[in-house]
């Protein structure tokens, strides 16, 4: 299986929130690094009606590998009933930065 840099976002509610879903996947080598950015305005249908709610976005980058595991981690560790969990393939990069996410998730 060719290794594929990734990045997977999701959102919470508070920085702590943010901050533990990003040292809990970084800790387990499932990102090589997360970036918590926020708060953010989310604007969304909910239960029927228009919500506006201020967010945390996590971005974690990690590999197609390491993705299925991550996925897992993220709802199993978060408290939304339905949270966001959205990957994106990285197309193209620095290589040095690109090998460095491959090492820093593969080291178990």
């Amino acid at each position: 299986m060719t290794v594929q840099a990734m990045t997977v976002q999701t959102t919470t509610d508070s920085a702590d929130k943010a901050a533990a879903l990003a040292r809990g996947a970084v800790e387990a080598r499932l990102a090589a690094c997360a970036q918590i950015v926020g708060p953010v305005t989310s604007v969304y249908h909910w239960a029927g009606g228009i919500e506006t709610t201020q967010e945390w976005q996590v971005l974690f980058k990690t590999t197609t590998i390491c993705y299925p595991e991550l996925e897992r981690h993220l709802l199993a560790a978060h408290d939304y009933e339905t949270p966001e969990i959205i990957a994106t393939p990285v197309v193209a990069g620095s290589p040095a930065y690109l090998s460095w996410v491959t090492a820093e998730t593969t080291r178990r």
